[in-house]
């Protein structure tokens, strides 16, 4: 028998930033997220490939609006109104475009969603 899920809404989720990520913002409010890069596999290819120490990840002006509403208290919901109040009319599709965008946080560990 099958059992009956409940439909979650993902826009329902709350979003927390990793800890472990440094992060700035420059004088035009563009974020840049800093990652240190751990671990034996890091340092063989550090040494060996002379990869960095610390990888920078630098984000749009949407995602770099998003980054600074988010604060592990609002729903993603919530923070595209947000940034939909702050962009205006530049963050047309944005509950689409801030799906999307949150999966690929999720995937790379830059956020967690708060149960």
């Amino acid at each position: 028998m099958k059992k009956n899920k409940q439909n979650e809404n993902y826009l329902d989720n709350i979003p927390v930033r990793n800890p472990d990520l440094g992060w700035e913002a420059d004088e035009k409010g563009i974020v840049t997220l800093s990652r240190e890069n751990k671990g034996i596999a890091n340092k063989i290819a550090q040494k060996l490939l002379r990869k960095p120490k610390v990888s920078y990840i630098h984000l749009d002006e949407i995602g770099s609006c998003v980054w600074k509403h988010t604060d592990g208290e609002k729903t993603i919901y919530e923070l595209a109104d947000s940034v939909k109040q702050e962009l205006g009319d530049k963050a047309e599709s944005l509950y689409e475009r801030i799906a999307k965008y949150f999966s690929i946080l999720v995937s790379y560990g830059f956020v967690s969603f708060k149960k």
